[in-house]
């Protein structure tokens, strides 16, 4: 069976925003971190080297690969800030379209700095895709 190339560790969250050099990028993921934690009622944890994550669920494919991930995560990457909207953006173009300066792939929303958008956007795009993920795992 494949390995998981996401897990939850033991790294310090703190240790782990601390190191990032662009200041900007720093107090974008304390925001972030902030955000998260009061939609998700959960505390931060580090998912493999890079990923700040909130809640956790468990699935299973019918091919029988299962395993744990994340609800809702961000990664504050050199290049822009990652947040990971885990049932992807195929019903939120009314979300989009107020949000702001922004890229999307299938489940991962790209933003330079978080003064590109609305925050009060990304709150309901996040508990949106929050309440989503545990109405679907519960």
């Amino acid at each position: 069976m494949a390995e998981h190339k996401t897990e939850q560790t033991k790294s310090s969250v703190n240790a782990f925003i601390s190191s990032i050099e662009n200041e900007r990028r720093c107090r974008d993921a304390d925001v972030l971190i902030q955000l998260m934690s009061k939609l998700t009622g959960e505390l931060p944890r580090m998912w493999g080297p890079s990923i700040v994550g909130f809640g956790s669920y468990h699935y299973k494919y019918d091919s029988g690969h299962e395993g744990d991930s994340l609800i809702v995560s961000f990664s504050p990457r050199k290049q822009n800030l990652v947040v990971y909207i885990m049932p992807g953006f195929s019903d939120c173009a009314h979300l989009l379209e107020k949000l702001g300066k922004f890229k999307t792939g299938k489940s991962c929303l790209y933003i330079n700095k978080l003064d590109d958008v609305d925050l009060s956007i990304l709150s309901e795009l996040i508990d949106d895709s929050v309440t989503k993920m545990r109405l679907r795992y519960s």
